[in-house]
C-alpha cells in the first residue's frame, strides 16, 4: 500500500478528532493537541519529508478551524514534522523513549513559536503566562496521550512492515 494513504487517514482522523472531541478533553486550559501528535508519529514512521508535508497540511487544517491568521500553526507543524521526521533514522519500532521525547519538546516548540507569532502580530497572550498555564499542561497532556496513541498510530503506519522490538524501522 503507498505510504501516503495511511498518512492521510491518519491526518484526517486526527483532524475530526481535534475539532469534534479535544475541546471536551479539556483539562483546564490545555487541550491535547491530536494533529501534533499525527504529525509526529507519520514523520517518525515515514521521515521527514512526509513528516513536514504532514505538518504543513496539518497545521494549516488547524489555522482554517480557528479564528487566528492563517499561516502560523502550518509553518510551525511543518518545522515540527521535519525535525521528527529526521530521527527517523534513529526510531525503533517499539521503543517509547523517542516518542514519547519528541512529542514533549515538539509541544513545548509548537505553542511556543504559535504563541510567538501570535504575539508579533498581537492576537496572542501574555507568553509567561501562556507558558505556564497553556505550554507546559498541554506537553504534559500530550505525552501522556502519545504513550496510548503512538503504537496504534505506528503499526497502522507501518503494516507492511515487520515491527518487533528494537529493530530499526528504516
Amino acid at each position: 500500500m503507498n505510504k501516503a494513504l495511511p498518512s492521510a487517514i491518519v491526518l484526517i482522523a486526527a483532524f475530526l478528532l481535534q475539532v469534534a472531541i479535544a475541546p471536551q478533553m479539556a483539562i483546564g486550559a490545555a487541550v491535547p493537541n491530536l494533529i501534533l501528535l499525527a504529525v509526529v508519529s507519520i514523520a517518525l514512521t515515514n521521515g521527514a519529508s512526509a513528516g513536514s508535508t504532514a505538518g504543513f497540511l496539518g497545521g494549516l487544517a488547524f489555522d482554517l478551524i480557528g479564528s487566528a491568521p492563517i499561516g502560523p500553526a502550518a509553518l510551525v507543524m511543518a518545522v515540527v514534522g521535519y525535525i521528527a521526521g529526521s530521527l527517523h533514522s534513529n526510531m525503533f519500532a517499539e521503543g517509547w523513549r523517542l516518542p514519547v521525547t519528541v512529542v514533549a519538546l515538539a509541544s513545548l516548540f509548537a505553542e511556543f513559536s504559535y504563541a510567538v507569532v501570535l504575539a508579533v502580530v498581537g492576537a496572542g497572550a501574555p507568553l509567561g503566562s501562556a507558558f505556564v498555564h497553556i505550554m507546559l499542561p498541554t506537553a504534559v497532556y500530550n505525552v501522556v496521550l502519545v504513550l496510548l496513541v503512538y503504537p496504534l498510530m505506528a503499526r497502522f503506519l507501518r503494516r507492511e512492515q515487520q515491527m518487533t522490538t528494537f529493530r530499526r524501522l528504516a
